[in-house]
């Protein structure tokens, strides 16, 4: 699959970018289990030309990372190709534009998915983007529609390609569902098989393990897989989902000692990334979910999204490993949680 001069080879795999979860120290471990492709946290385009330091601090990115997406969203035309310019600028190996988030407070004023009722605007809005972009690639990650009487995905696929973009990532749901009851890839298939579609077309929605990954390429030919939600706690889901479609064959999930050695891993590489305090609390998000489905493991828990210190939760992840080494985890795949 390419996206431009991009080639990111037979099938790929992406890391769909998500708030508060693709910092750079998981975008990081990703990788390391095998993430094709990936993206930022999204930033707000009102942030970035405010000059709002935690919008402009979701720029960085560093070499080892690529190739890498840089994902903005707003709702004013302006502001959206000035956000474009300045992440541009970052040098990213894309620029992607959001118009799925289903969130009310951004939604609800026209950004994210909310632009799904405004097809006419969204369009402009992604020319103006693709001029500002000055070369670098832009995609679009966006929903079926607004909601169940107007899924308008496949007329607004062929006029976003037409201004320019690179490729489309479709989640499989409308903006009123948010992320309830099942994705529904009809669409997303039928964009495919439209043969006036000529870019990629990337299929996102309830990805949580290597059989669904293969169905979407081999039922409904994507070109690429976005993975959102499924590899919270799991970033291992690359490598699984690598490996079944290479042999057939489904690998066993981490026990717990290596979950254990997952997460030190991961604190490590968010502490390094951005210092002891940061670091850790950016790790609280993260911690828990490597070991969900543990058994009487509330009050751990709380002790892993409440403690400061990196030295101390280093000792609670080593008792982890200690109290719960021989417990079964081979049936704990998170639930999707977003």
């Amino acid at each position: 699959m390419k996206i431009g001069k991009l080639d990111l080879g037979e099938k790929p795999l992406l890391l769909a970018p998500m708030e508060d979860v693709t910092d750079a120290s998981f975008r990081w471990m990703c990788k390391e289990y095998g993430a094709d492709m990936m993206y930022t946290e999204f930033i707000s385009s009102d942030g970035l030309i405010r000059d709002a330091a935690k919008s402009v601090a979701k720029l960085a990115i560093t070499e080892d990372e690529r190739p890498i997406g840089i994902q903005i969203y707003g709702h004013l035309v302006e502001p959206m190709a000035e956000a474009a310019r300045m992440a541009r600028d970052a040098g990213p190996d894309v620029i992607d534009i959001n118009f799925g988030c289903p969130v009310k407070k951004i939604a609800g004023r026209g950004a994210g998915s909310g632009m799904m009722r405004e097809p006419d605007k969204m369009v402009e809005m992604t020319r103006r983007v693709v001029e500002a972009a000055g070369g670098v690639p832009v995609t679009v990650k966006t929903r079926l529609g607004w909601d169940e009487e107007t899924k308008n995905i496949e007329e607004i696929a062929l006029r976003l390609q037409d201004v320019g973009i690179a490729a489309l990532t479709i989640h499989g749901r409308t903006r009123a569902q948010m992320y309830r009851g099942e994705a529904d890839w009809t669409l997303i298939g039928a964009v495919k098989a439209n043969e006036e579609m000529r870019i990629p077309v990337i299929g996102n929605g309830d990805i949580s393990g290597p059989e669904l990954a293969r169905e979407a390429f081999e039922r409904w030919g994507v070109d690429g897989v976005m993975i959102g939600r499924a590899t919270y706690g799991r970033p291992w889901i690359f490598k699984e989902i690598k490996h079944y479609l290479e042999t057939g064959e489904l690998l066993p999930q981490p026990g717990v000692a290596e979950r254990v050695e997952i997460a030190k891993k991961h604190l490590a590489k968010s502490v390094e990334v951005k210092g002891e305090r940061g670091g850790v609390l950016e790790m609280r998000r993260h911690l828990s979910c490597y070991f969900k489905g543990l058994t009487n493991f509330k009050e751990t828990r709380l002790k892993l999204v409440t403690e400061n210190e990196v030295e101390e939760l280093m000792r609670i992840l080593d008792v982890i490993g200690e109290r719960w080494g021989e417990e079964d985890m081979s049936g704990a795949v998170p639930e999707l949680w977003k």
